[in-house]
């Protein structure tokens, strides 16, 4: 033990783990060890069940990293986050009690990066490449998108009209990073949730990527989490 805090980083939909690679070389060459795991995007109840799971693999306080739905899923937690010190939202959801992520917009249109979203017959959802790297990765080399492109993992249309209950930021230290230029979602929507879960909020000009396109300042606001939640009491984890 080195007395860091373990880091476990959430995927959002039309991503995989390795959307935080950089990010995890980042950590690691500071002395963090970091957990990336996969997650189905089937249902919001399936991927919290995930996010348990690799919880209960970490010994000891343990920051919860999460861009975009990734956001949602550790929102999900509630106030039962058994070893999480803190909350690390990287231009993602951070919804409150009784809302759902289709009602959030309203009756406005769909971001850029969602406008030209491909659903399939079985209710998955994907993004066409154009859209792709034109928008959701905007500031990323087009090279690296079309690669991301290829391996985004479509995400189940449900989730979107799945009902916030507790939020977790309600009970947990947060802190959030605003992407300027966000194209999938709007960054004034990222300062509304970042104002009312009371995080420290830092504001980059990135897509909607941050963590592809801006590691080093995910990195730095996920080392700052852990430097303020340092010698935080926790629940042990079950056996």
């Amino acid at each position: 033990m080195n007395g860091k805090p373990k880091i476990v980083l959430l995927h959002g939909a039309f991503a995989d783990g390795s959307s935080w690679s950089a990010v995890i070389e980042g950590l690691q060459a500071r002395g963090y060890e970091v957990t990336a795991p996969q997650f189905s995007l089937t249902s919001l109840a399936d991927d919290v069940a995930r996010l348990r799971q690799v919880l209960e693999w970490q010994e000891g306080p343990t920051l919860v990293v999460g861009h975009s739905y990734g956001g949602q899923i550790m929102t999900a937690l509630g106030d039962n986050a058994t070893n999480v010190v803190g909350l690390v939202y990287v231009a993602a959801f951070g919804l409150d009690e009784g809302e759902s992520l289709a009602a959030l917009g309203g009756d406005a249109p769909p971001t850029a990066a969602l406008a030209h979203l491909l659903v399939d017959g079985r209710g998955f959802g994907r993004l066409p490449e154009d859209d792709f790297v034109g928008h959701f990765a905007a500031d990323v080399d087009p090279v690296r998108a079309r690669v991301m492109h290829a391996a985004q993992q479509p995400v189940s249309m449900a989730v979107f009209g799945d009902v916030m209950g507790t939020p977790s930021w309600r009970s947990l230290p947060s802190w959030y990073l605003v992407a300027a230029d966000d194209e999938a979602i709007a960054p004034e929507v990222e300062r509304m949730f970042a104002d009312r879960m009371g995080a420290e909020t830092v504001e980059v000009a990135s897509g909607h990527v941050a963590m592809v396109s801006h590691p080093g300042a995910v990195v730095d606001l996920i080392e700052a989490a852990a430097n303020a939640t340092a010698g935080a009491p926790v629940e042990a984890a079950p056996a």
